[in-house]
């Protein structure tokens, strides 16, 4: 039998996605920070290369940050509402036999 998660209850569910939207927004806030200031450190030690390696370079960077902080914050969210206690292991359940 699979335990519940508390995921499964709407309020904890609401506070937790709603925790998680803040700590997205966040971050996006400082990933565009990040993309503009490395983008300002290129141009001041390298000059106007090209146009495709700022695009290239701010892509690059703001794509790794969110996609980082997304996976990230699901680990938290998971973690921080219990859902991870609610596995059922089968093997532990085998082993203990």
């Amino acid at each position: 039998m699979v335990p519940p998660s508390p995921l499964d209850d709407p309020k904890t569910a609401a506070h937790a996605w709603a925790r998680y939207r803040r700590l997205m927004k966040w971050m996006m806030l400082v990933t565009v920070t990040m993309v503009v200031g490395s983008l300002y450190v290129l141009y001041r030690s390298n000059g106007l290369v090209s146009i495709h390696f700022y695009i290239a370079t701010a892509l690059g960077i703001g794509f790794a940050m969110l996609l980082t902080s997304a996976l990230m914050g699901l680990v938290f969210l998971s973690s921080g509402t219990g859902h991870d206690g609610a596995i059922s292991d089968k093997l532990e359940e085998e082993r203990n036999r």
